[in-house]
């Protein structure tokens, strides 16, 4: 167990949060959300001893291990990658050494043999016998091959550093998890493996991440940093998201009777306890949702972009026909003879293990990039409006945002000051912000700017390449209902499993041997056996 007790954090008279009263108990996984600058990491730093706070303290139940996931890509660049990740048990870790170092004397004397029994008694007390091999399978778990294992840290890259500091924090079954943001970096079937794990483990978990999906299967509570507060809500991050913006509803509505408020309340927690039963942790969901008190939910102080895509003009039934396109990058093929008829109201999630393929095309689409074979050409009808996952060449200007801005404006009333201010408005950049020059915005706004861009070209077919990337969770959600009920077609790639579930209705994957075109949802495509067996053909 870990307790916060009358926890408060600021910086100069800037209050993160205060008087902050917690308790983190065993078989619970505690995802703590907020608005960007709330102060996530911060806390966890709190947690994990790595920042004082301004007041009060935090406690460990005596005798228990905390394990976090490091966020320093290069501090065991010395180290082999399994001594990386059995260094995550520091207690056996310095055993192991002091093990080496005693048995490595010339002159061992009978007080070295003395010392060396204890520590061999504590060493198995510790199942150190199993140390490595558990190791190696943390790592093969996490994609790291066999062959990596005894590699030295700095010869890997970093996406595979980051898997091996995951197996780091995961390894030896610590009695608290700490994970700030576990998921980047990782494949949807190391996800999927990652959510299995924190389901089945029996211990303490807190975790930060931008993943909806990752935070809805392994949530079974939700810290909300907001109002300089951290309250704590059962349930995951849907409940909690729905639930905050029926109580904004409500609190909206102030002639709405209060019984009727408690009734609806009451029928939404019904329906989300019905649907819990579906996961593992389905007993302990049910009876943690019997204890949820109506009056715990607040509305959230979170501001979401109005993000709304319009069509200059309906689409014809000819969108985008491709034929026999190929494309490869060092004499290796990202794709090829890809065949696709894209019908009106599409919504097509294109997916790779290599994510240039899916770029690539996306750049062969809008102009940039020519393909080595094949052709595609887009019905007359079609405006098409481009969201690239590389966006600094626009915003290499000192332009204002209200002037970056209007370089995209098609109407006199768009070209407008107070117009462009009250859309930047929506888009979250009020007031002073409207006035930001475009080369000093951070990746979340800069991708905020591209969608504003884009709802100015009214385009009837969107193409996305890994559109959530630098999103906040509320920009992301925005973004997602966007696309939801967005009329039109849509070509996109991302790696936001409820982004992709919950947009696409079909699903194209890329490989070096072919391609395969499924007409159904994302997560049906990654259920079915007989499909993943047909992807593993397409890239051996």
């Amino acid at each position: 167990m870990i307790q916060v007790n009358n926890l408060s954090l600021q910086f100069g008279k800037r209050v993160l949060f205060e008087d902050v009263n917690l308790k983190f108990v065993d078989g619970n996984c505690y995802g703590v959300i907020g608005a960007n600058g709330a102060g996530k990491s911060t806390f966890l730093k709190v947690l994990t001893g790595d920042q004082d706070p301004t007041r009060g303290g935090v406690s460990i139940e005596p005798g228990k291990r905390m394990a976090v996931l490091k966020q320093n890509h290069h501090e065991f660049d010395e180290f082999s990658v399994l001594n990386t990740v059995m260094m995550g048990h520091t207690e056996l870790w310095k055993i192991i050494q002091e093990k080496e170092t005693l048995y490595a004397k010339p002159d061992f004397s009978e007080e070295d043999g003395m010392r060396t029994a204890e520590l061999e008694a504590q060493f198995a007390e510790m199942d150190g016998w199993n140390a490595e091999t558990d190791a190696a399978t943390l790592l093969s778990n996490l994609g790291i091959k066999e062959e990596q294992h005894y590699t030295t840290m700095s010869d890997l890259p970093a996406d595979l550093k980051v898997r091996v500091l995951l197996a780091q924090a995961l390894f030896g079954n610590p009695d608290i998890l700490v994970l700030d943001e576990p998921t980047n970096d990782l494949d949807i079937k190391t996800i999927s493996w990652l959510e299995e794990f924190l389901l089945d483990f029996k211990n303490t978990v807190i975790v930060v991440s931008h993943d909806r999906h990752f935070l809805d299967m392994v949530c079974t509570h939700i810290c909300d940093i907001d109002y300089g507060k951290i309250n704590l809500f059962t349930g995951n991050y849907s409940f909690w998201y729905k639930s905050s913006q029926l109580a904004s509803r409500q609190l909206a509505d102030k002639n709405k009777k209060l019984e009727d408020k408690r009734k609806e309340l009451q029928e939404f927690i019904s329906r989300f306890s019905a649907n819990a039963a579906k996961s593992k942790q389905a007993t302990s969901r049910r009876k943690l949702l019997e204890k949820l008190q109506l009056e715990d939910i607040k509305p959230s102080s979170r501001k979401y972009p109005g993000i709304i895509f319009e069509q200059e003009r309906d689409a014809g039934d000819q969108i985008l026909h491709i034929e026999g396109l190929s494309k490869s990058l060092d004499g290796e093929d990202l794709f090829k003879s890809l065949d696709v008829n894209v019908s009106r109201g599409d919504k097509i999630a294109f997916i790779a293990k290599n994510s240039l393929a899916v770029t690539s095309l996306f750049q062969i689409l809008n102009g940039e990039l020519e393909a080595d074979s094949g052709s595609f050409h887009y019905g007359t009808t079609i405006k098409h409006t481009y969201l690239p996952n590389e966006n600094s060449d626009f915003f290499s200007d000192k332009l204002s945002l209200i002037d970056w801005l209007r370089q995209y404006a098609t109407t006199e009333e768009e070209q407008d000051e107070v117009y462009l201010r009250g859309f930047l408005g929506k888009m979250l950049f009020s007031g002073e912000e409207a006035l930001k020059t475009a080369n000093v915005l951070s990746g979340g706004e800069k991708v905020r700017c591209m969608i504003s861009r884009m709802m100015f070209g009214k385009g009837n077919l969107l193409i996305l390449d890994e559109p959530t990337n630098h999103l906040d969770l509320e920009s992301i959600q925005a973004f997602n209902n966007a696309l939801i009920n967005f009329p039109g077609t849509v070509l996109f790639t991302s790696h936001d499993h409820e982004f992709v579930q919950t947009v696409a209705n079909r699903i194209i994957e890329l490989g070096p041997k072919g391609n395969l075109d499924k007409l159904m949802s994302y997560d049906d495509y990654l259920n079915d056996e007989k499909i993943q067996t047909q992807v593993e053909e397409i890239y051996v």
